[in-house]
């Protein structure tokens, strides 16, 4: 290996370890502990060394950003992929968004938080355009094109993700975390032992999945006002 290899080597290996320091921070302490010197402290690192890599903080959460994203865009189309019916990919989506919200709560607090990227930000985060097109394109398969003209499927889909963030953000502090991951699978929060109250929050997930649903079906037969099955 070349002296210029060798230095691309380790420069690369000292970014990916003040990424892994800095997560490692948010997870044990919060995002509001969160400080390019506190990063610098804890992996013994002057804090030029860290500015030489990133220019600010909002370089490493931009970082964070794109990775979270990535892997929601993933948990997506891999629940997605399981399905034919853009219904059903529409129900198993918002449920995977919802496993996803409570499996990782320090990457969707920032993605959709206090770091939620601004216009120009976005751009710089492939995943985000994959994440919404991985919903849009179902819920343009309910409705065929040139069936309801005034039919609208970036709206519905920012209805979609307006009732799934808001049933997240409502959720995710009163939810016991520690031992209750909410997988919607998972029995440690729908197993046997637990009350009506404690179901409760996938219930309603379940509900207001099923409304939206039904509220496209409807569009498919606007003169009947009829939804499938």
């Amino acid at each position: 290996m070349g002296i210029v290899d060798r230095k691309q080597r380790q420069k690369e290996e000292v970014r990916s370890s003040i990424l892994d320091t800095a997560w490692d921070l948010v997870v044990t302490e919060g995002w509001q502990s969160f400080s390019i010197r506190k990063i610098a402290d804890a992996i013994e690192y002057s804090v030029p060394v860290i500015y030489s890599h990133f220019e600010n903080k909002d370089a490493i959460l931009l970082e964070f950003n794109r990775k979270g994203f990535r892997l929601l865009a993933e948990a997506l189309a891999a629940a997605k992929a399981g399905e034919t019916d853009p219904a059903e990919q529409l129900r198993v989506m918002g449920r995977a968004y919802w496993n996803f919200a409570f499996a990782n709560k320090e990457y969707y607090q920032l993605m959709f938080g206090l770091g939620i990227p601004k216009c120009e930000t976005a751009v710089k985060i492939p995943a985000m355009g994959e994440f919404n097109r991985v919903i849009i394109d179902s819920i343009v398969a309910m409705v065929p094109q040139g069936q309801k003209p005034a039919f609208d499927p970036f709206l519905k889909y920012q209805s979609f993700w307006s009732m799934l963030h808001g049933l997240v953000s409502i959720n995710m502090s009163s939810l016991n975390i520690q031992g209750q991951t909410g997988n919607i699978e998972g029995k440690d929060v729908i197993g046997e032992g637990h009350d009506h109250h404690e179901h409760l929050p996938l219930k309603v997930l379940e509900d207001v999945l099923c409304s939206f649903i039904r509220g496209i079906q409807a569009a498919e037969h606007p003169a009947t006002g009829q939804a499938h099955t």
